[in-house]
């Protein structure tokens, strides 16, 4: 079986997010993570070499495949900041549109900054996936 290779670590949060360039996107990052440890509740933790992470889980497939990951987090990237919403966003739609202007994936949210997205929406859209997720792990468990 695979090794996960994604784990938290023990590295600054601010010293990588200091190491983004783009001037905007690293004050948007550290925004961000300000408003995800105040709407999850746990403090930004890295996860490998790129993502900040809040919280962690336990998740098994049904294929046998386990491991831990984040709650939610989020990445600058190259081209755009990337949030990791594994519990889902679709599941309101009304939301998303009046988001303002992302892209998304299967399990992320894509924006180029702050200044593009309604904020209260977006602290919605994080809260509600986390609960989501957490339900889904609370689920399983009782399997």
């Amino acid at each position: 079986m695979a090794t996960q290779k994604t784990l938290e670590t023990n590295n600054s949060v601010a010293e990588f997010l200091n190491t983004v360039s783009d001037v905007q996107k690293r004050e948007d990052c550290f925004a961000l993570v300000e408003l995800f440890t105040k709407i999850i509740g746990y403090e930004a933790k890295m996860w490998g070499t790129s993502i900040v992470g809040f919280g962690s889980y336990h998740y098994r497939y049904d294929s046998g495949h386990e491991g831990d990951s984040c709650i939610v987090g989020l990445s600058p990237r190259k081209q755009n900041i990337t949030m990791y919403l594994m519990g889902g966003f679709h599941t309101n739609p009304q939301l998303l549109q009046q988001l303002g202007k992302y892209k998304t994936g299967k399990g992320c949210l894509y924006i180029n900054s702050l200044d593009t997205v309604d904020i209260n929406v977006l602290e919605q859209i994080i809260r509600d996936s986390a609960r989501i997720l957490l339900e889904r792990v609370e689920q399983q468990k009782a399997k």
